[in-house]
């Protein structure tokens, strides 16, 4: 299979999933790496598919995170670059594999990026539909806010993308407002 595509990326984590709040997460992370592609002049559909299936296998294993994914991805036909993709964005936390691609280190910033940009949309009456990049960075200094994101691991992927944080929140944000309605982030009435 050259390339995963949404397509085969909503059939296969539907095979491992059933929560809500895991799809909306899949959906966030999928948008963000669109525009991510946009940035980097890449397949977009590609990364988006790339996106939306990294949590693969996290419902049925959140203790073993990322150890039961290459083996049925391989035998579902997805190609071998998307499943490094998929395998790096868990680095030094449950997986060795070191994100080097921009792809890759796109997956490794925004997978906790997204998490942090949903939680400042949702304390905004517009949602994502105005939120601005300076909301964000005064919610990544401020520790007690979404505690359990882990913003040296989104300033770690920064630096390994060489682009300012602000440039990556931008760039979230762009990719998760085209489906803040499915994120449930749209303006509240």
């Amino acid at each position: 299979m050259p390339g995963l595509t949404m397509e085969t990326a909503r059939q296969l984590l539907a095979t491992t999933t059933t929560e809500d709040h895991l799809f909306e997460h899949a959906i966030g992370v999928s948008a963000a790496m669109g525009a991510m592609a946009r940035h980097f002049g890449a397949d977009e559909e590609y990364w988006k598919a790339v996106g939306y299936l990294h949590d693969y296998d996290y419902e049925q294993f959140p203790e073993e995170h990322l150890h039961h994914t290459a083996e049925p991805l391989r035998e579902a036909g997805v190609d071998e670059e998307s499943i490094r993709a998929i395998l790096s964005h868990g680095w030094e936390f449950c997986t060795d594999v070191k994100p080097e691609t921009d792809m890759e280190k796109s997956l490794f910033t925004v997978d906790e990026l997204t998490g942090l940009v949903g939680a400042t949309a949702r304390m905004r009456p517009g949602g994502l539909s105005d939120l601005e990049v300076s909301s964000v960075k005064k919610k990544f200094k401020d520790k007690r806010f979404a505690a359990k994101i882990d913003r040296a691991v989104i300033q770690q992927g920064c630096d390994m993308l060489g682009m300012d944080l602000a440039d990556v929140i931008g760039l979230c944000i762009e990719g998760m407002r085209t489906e803040m309605d499915a994120l449930g982030l749209g303006p509240k009435e």
